[in-house]
């Protein structure tokens, strides 16, 4: 092929692209009918927000949110440095009081995200980004307020109040896990089925005798028991490797011999010489076992009752969670 029959094709499609490019930039653009459609315009958490608290005194305020408007507030100030956006000249950055509304209220009730649009007039597509998002940032801003003792003079602490609250001496927490139902994760197979045949993520706590948290671990596979779930977490190992700063043994009122401060437990966990469970059976009324276990009981239901409360404040934890893989 001679050299001018090159430059001839070069040349040639030089000027067809040329020519293209004229054309592309000659053609009317299609005008969009809208950056976002006019639902959204004018979103509407904020304003409802505000009508909120202006009733606060009927309890609507605290029944939307699960918590009172001071706390609110200051979760804003926690959270807005994390999850604040700038606005843009193309629109307005949704508020962090919008973005931190629209999160406890999925949270409280559970609804979907197709539902959470239309109270705040937010697309379900942003909604999706903003609670994973909110959320993680509620994490980072709050964790140190749920500590493990690291001395035996905080251990004792929480024995005392055990003590005088239950009648059970020498405890340092009540433990146990719950099941948070979820629809099951493609290509996950009976991995989430657990025992009572539906899916779910455990969630392992242990508290003290005035519902507070200590511990919380989250998201172990719901076909693994409770006993399983515990000696995967991070507190069994520092237990087992007596590394959590617990008092050592000592004797109890009237008794000369010396007891070890435990963790009380139903029968699904290991009996060890820091966790105690029930004895096993039924026993006559009036024996010792009986009493022992009655008494063992009122410690122990206190964790059962604090997955009820966070149950029935904040619902999300009542219906089926759509987890995935990432999250």
């Amino acid at each position: 092929m001679s050299r001018e029959v090159v430059v001839a094709g070069a040349a040639f499609i030089a000027m067809y692209l040329l020519v293209e490019e004229n054309e592309d930039e000659n053609k009317p653009r299609r005008r969009r009918r809208w950056w976002k459609t006019q639902l959204y315009k004018k979103r509407a958490g904020s304003e409802l927000m505000i009508d909120l608290k202006s009733q606060e005194l009927s309890g609507q305020y605290k029944n939307f949110t699960r918590m009172l408007p001071i706390d609110f507030e200051y979760l804003i100030t926690l959270v807005g440095p994390k999850v604040g956006k700038y606005d843009t000249p193309m629109r307005a950055a949704i508020s962090v009081q919008d973005r931190l509304a629209l999160t406890v209220r999925f949270l409280a009730t559970g609804d979907s995200y197709t539902s959470l649009q239309y109270i705040f007039r937010i697309s379900k597509q942003s909604i999706s980004l903003i609670v994973p998002e909110v959320c993680l940032a509620i994490i980072e801003a709050i964790k140190e307020n749920i500590r493990v003792p690291t001395t035996p003079a905080g251990w004792k602490e929480i024995s005392k109040k055990f003590e005088e609250l239950w009648n059970f001496p020498h405890c340092i927490g009540s433990m146990d896990g719950k099941h948070v139902i979820i629809d099951a994760p493609i290509h996950s197979g009976t991995e989430y089925r657990n025992y009572k045949s539906f899916f779910s993520i455990v969630m392992f706590a242990v508290v003290d005798a005035e519902y507070n948290f200590l511990f919380v671990d989250a998201g172990c596979q719901g076909r693994i028991s409770d006993g399983g779930v515990f000696k995967d977490t991070i507190f069994f190992k520092k237990l087992e490797a007596d590394n959590l700063g617990l008092p050592l043994a000592e004797t109890l009122v009237g008794r000369n011999k010396e007891v070890p401060y435990v963790l009380v437990s139903d029968s699904a966990f290991p009996l060890a010489e820091h966790i105690m469970k029930p004895y096993p059976g039924d026993f006559p009324k009036g024996s010792k076992q009986r009493i022992f276990n009655y008494r063992l009981s009122r410690a122990r239901r206190i964790v059962e009752n604090v997955f009820g409360i966070i149950a029935s404040v904040f619902r999300v934890l009542r219906r089926p969670i759509r987890p995935t893989r990432k999250r």
